[in-house]
């Protein structure tokens, strides 16, 4: 399986969340770290399927 790292951190200056993967890529932000991770599991198979990049197989750990 391959492996994918999306950086998920806290932005002070903006107090948001965001998450980042620049592989992918991938760049989301949102006030709710919940609601971040949620849109996470939606965009990324979608965004590496868009890219044809492997997505099978993918699993979640936060």
């Amino acid at each position: 399986m391959d492996e994918y790292t999306i950086t998920i951190a806290f932005d002070d200056e903006a107090q948001k969340w965001y998450a980042e993967n620049e592989e992918i890529p991938i760049l989301l932000e949102d006030y709710s770290i919940d609601t971040l991770i949620n849109r996470v599991k939606l965009a990324a198979p979608e965004m590496l399927k868009i890219n044809n990049m492997p997505h099978t197989g993918i699993d979640y750990h936060f």
